[in-house]
C-alpha cells in the first residue's frame, strides 16, 4: 500500500478530531480563563500524562461494543470501535489538554477592559466574546488548534486499542510506521517516518508563527 493512503487517511482524523477538541476545549478554556479550579484543570488535563494505551483503555471501557453508550451509537450508525471514526475521538482525547492549555493562555491573556467597555456599551456577554474576546485571542486560538492537530497525527497507542490496525480504513501514519517496521519492510518504514517528520515540523513552525510576537 502506498504512502499516500495512512497520509490521507491520518489529515482526515487530525482534521477531525482538532474540530472535536476545540468544539469541546473552547467553551471550557473560556470558563476557566477568568476563574482557574485546579482540581477541574487537573483532571482536564489528565490525557497529556496518561500513557495513550491507558487512554485508550478507558475509551474502550467508556465506548466499547459491550456498554451501553457504545451500543447506543452502533444502533445510530456511529461505530466507534475498529472505525475512522473511533480514532477521531481517541486522537481529540489525546489532543485535548494541548488545545485547551494553550487556548486558555490566549483567553486569559484577553485585556478584559476591552470586554468592560464592550458590555458597558450594551453588548451581551455572547457579542463581546465573539466581537471582543476571539478576534483578541485569534492567534493564541490557531496555535492551539495547529498543536492538537499536531498531536493527533503523531498518536499511536489510544488510536490502536480503540480504532485497531486495519489498512485502509484505520491504519495511520504512526500505525503504518509500526505496521512496516515489525514486518521487516525498512523502505516503506523510512518513507513512512519522513513524511511524518516533515508533516510534525511543518506543523510546529506554523503553531510558532501563529503565536502572538510577545509568546515567542
Amino acid at each position: 500500500m502506498s504512502v499516500w493512503t495512512p497520509l490521507l487517511l491520518t489529515f482526515r482524523i487530525a482534521l477531525c478530531s482538532t474540530a472535536l477538541a476545540a468544539v469541546v476545549g473552547l467553551p471550557l478554556a473560556h470558563r476557566f480563563a477568568r476563574r482557574g479550579n485546579p482540581f477541574a484543570e487537573s483532571a482536564l488535563l489528565l490525557p497529556l500524562v496518561l500513557p495513550p494505551t491507558t487512554l485508550g483503555w478507558y475509551l474502550l471501557l467508556l465506548l466499547g461494543r459491550s456498554t451501553a453508550l457504545g451500543r447506543f451509537l452502533e444502533r445510530h450508525g456511529i461505530p466507534l470501535v475498529f472505525d475512522w471514526k473511533g480514532a477521531v475521538v481517541a486522537a481529540a482525547c489525546v489532543s485535548f489538554p494541548l488545545f485547551f492549555v494553550t487556548a486558555r493562555t490566549a483567553l486569559a491573556a484577553v485585556d478584559p477592559r476591552w470586554e468592560d467597555a464592550a458590555r458597558l456599551l450594551g453588548a451581551s456577554d455572547a457579542k463581546v466574546f465573539a466581537r471582543v474576546t476571539l478576534p483578541t485571542a485569534s492567534r493564541g486560538l490557531a496555535s492551539a488548534a495547529i498543536l492538537a492537530f499536531a498531536r493527533s497525527v503523531g498518536d499511536f497507542g489510544a488510536t490502536l486499542l480503540v480504532a485497531g490496525n486495519i489498512p485502509g480504513r484505520t491504519q495511520t501514519l504512526s500505525i503504518a510506521i509500526y505496521d512496516a517496521f515489525s514486518a521487516g519492510d525498512d523502505r516503506r518504514a523510512a518513507a513512512l517516518v519522513a513524511v511524518t517528520t516533515v508533516l510534525a515540523y511543518a506543523a510546529l513552525l506554523a503553531a510558532h508563527r501563529s503565536l502572538p510576537r510577545r509568546w515567542q
